[in-house]
């Protein structure tokens, strides 16, 4: 009786360390996201504009773990933006689009501007609810 429960133990063991092993190598998100060819990251300013707190952090949280690189996280210039924006820095749209679609595709516009910080800034209105977190 004691043979078979540790032989069982030992194979739930062995089960549970493949399944890890199996997760940590095709389950689990991989490193930033990278665009072009050169393989750069894509980097993320997030700016709070609904006026509710905490909003920002949670939106930047769960950027960084689909693999962006949110580089700041603040306040907008102001609390009644209603639409979440997600704005492209340059005239190349597609980092802000990539962005986009992971957040369940706010509306994107263009507002080219030389920027060492971010490509791609993402203005957090009150419909925020709208967007996918999961």
């Amino acid at each position: 009786m004691v043979a078979r429960v540790l032989r069982w133990t030992l194979a739930l063991m062995v089960m549970a360390l493949l399944i890890s092993w199996a997760w940590a190598q095709f389950g689990a998100r991989r490193g930033p996201r990278t665009h072009g060819r050169e393989q750069r990251v894509v980097r993320v300013q997030v700016l709070n504009g609904s006026g509710e707190g905490g909003v920002a952090s949670k939106v930047a949280a769960f950027l960084r773990e689909g693999g962006f690189h949110v580089v700041e996280v603040s306040n907008a210039d102001r609390f009644d933006y209603f639409p979440t924006l997600v704005v492209a820095r340059s005239d190349n749209a597609e980092t802000a689009l990539e962005v986009a679609h992971f957040l369940g595709d706010p509306p994107v516009i263009r507002q080219s501007w030389s920027s060492d910080l971010a490509e791609v800034t993402v203005v957090l209105g009150s419909d925020r609810s709208r967007l996918r977190l999961d």
